[in-house]
């Protein structure tokens, strides 16, 4: 069985950093996309970060702030979120494709096959 979990949300206060980990289990995602989505209250999921193969893509509202890395031997990728702004507020969810993903399909949730439960990230202005 497969399972993501995250860790490392928490309270930052706005021009602060946090740091996401997400570490995997019951099977290794090589290649494939393993990134970051996040949906605050009455939203909808959005699109963060993802990594796969040689391939890293940002959201327009992340880029030059967040950092995502991926260590496979451990199977495990991070987000590294600096310069935070109240708006960064909300949920954030480790996703993993077991397919290959292409082109505009890394932006979707349902391209994504596993999911973990979340963690929670509030900025405070």
């Amino acid at each position: 069985q497969v399972h993501l979990v995250e860790s490392g949300g928490g309270l930052a206060q706005a021009g602060g950093s946090l740091r996401l980990s997400c570490a995997a289990s019951g099977r290794t995602f090589g290649n494939y996309a393993m990134g970051w989505f996040r949906q605050a209250p009455g939203k909808e999921r959005e699109f963060v970060a993802t990594m796969s193969g040689g391939y890293i893509y940002y959201a327009d509202s992340v880029k030059g702030r967040f950092t995502i890395s991926r260590d496979n031997p451990k199977n495990a990728v991070s987000l590294q979120m600096n310069s935070l702004k109240s708006e960064d507020t909300a949920v954030y969810y480790c996703a993993a494709a077991s397919r290959g993903v292409s082109g505009s399909g890394y932006f979707y949730p349902h391209k994504y096959d596993y999911w973990g439960q979340g963690t929670q990230v509030t900025v405070s202005s």
